[in-house]
């Protein structure tokens, strides 16, 4: 292994910390933490220096309510966002899941008004399609196709969005939906990847109910991974899929 100890970085857990976000750090510290690797927690909150986000060897960020999106957005775009831009492009793994999928992207258009900027993180644009659009929300289920180590991997969430999404060139969806609207409703794809870092809809929290992204992202870090008893993952994995 290349590490015994990984920072994980939790972007906003006091604003962006919807659907049970906090489970999927929670999820990364734990799978560390069961193969004997120190893993530690680093909130990183509006008041928090960039020294301590550039110090971090995973990146999680999460979704919020619109209030505090805003919030969270202004600081974003001119302090964080240009250190995750580099963090990223230096290939440190990270997930962003639903608000902050759509922040790294190019920009959001909502229904009225002019486009909000995104980081430019990554290749993709959000629009908002019209208050008489159909919200993309409930019980989801896809099947991996990027990253090729994770393919054929069937996902399971729940999600609930009113923007719609598109890849850029520079972008690779992360999955093939099955049952759900995924980024858009429309071309049949969930979420995105890029180098070592994973976006997606799929809240619930995401890494709790599909661990093996979980496992993707330390390993990205740490080297391969010994292998951990998952049958209570699979099993929960399995019931779930039976119900959507």
């Amino acid at each position: 292994m290349k590490k015994k100890k990984v920072q994980i970085a939790w972007l906003y857990p006091d604003l962006m910390s919807t659907y049970g976000d906090r489970g999927n750090v929670i999820v990364l510290q734990k799978r560390c933490e069961w193969r004997g690797i120190e893993a530690r927690i680093v909130p990183v909150t509006l008041e928090t220096p960039t020294s301590d986000l550039e110090s971090c060897d995973i990146i999680f960020m999460g979704g919020a309510q619109d209030r505090q999106q805003k919030l969270a957005g202004e600081d974003f775009l001119k302090r964080k966002g240009p250190v995750v831009k580099k963090m990223v492009e230096a290939d440190v793994p990270a997930l962003f899941v639903c608000a902050a999928y759509q922040f790294v992207g190019r920009y959001y258009k909502p229904y009225q008004g002019e486009p909000i900027p995104g980081a430019g993180i990554w290749d993709l644009v959000t629009e908002h399609p019209g208050d008489q659009a159909k919200r993309l929300i409930g019980n989801t289920t896809a099947e991996i196709i990027n990253p090729p180590e994770l393919a054929g991997t069937i996902i399971v969430g729940f999600e609930n969005h009113g923007g719609y999404t598109t890849l850029g060139p520079k972008m690779k969806p992360l999955a093939r939906v099955i049952r759900g609207g995924g980024n858009n409703g429309r071309d049949g794809y969930e979420g995105a990847t890029y180098k070592n870092t994973i976006g997606s809809y799929f809240h619930g929290p995401l890494l709790p109910k599909n661990p093996v992204i979980a496992d993707w992202l330390i390993s990205k870090v740490v080297g391969p991974l010994q292998a951990l008893d998952d049958a209570m993952e699979h099993h929960a994995n399995e019931v779930l899929r039976a119900h959507v």
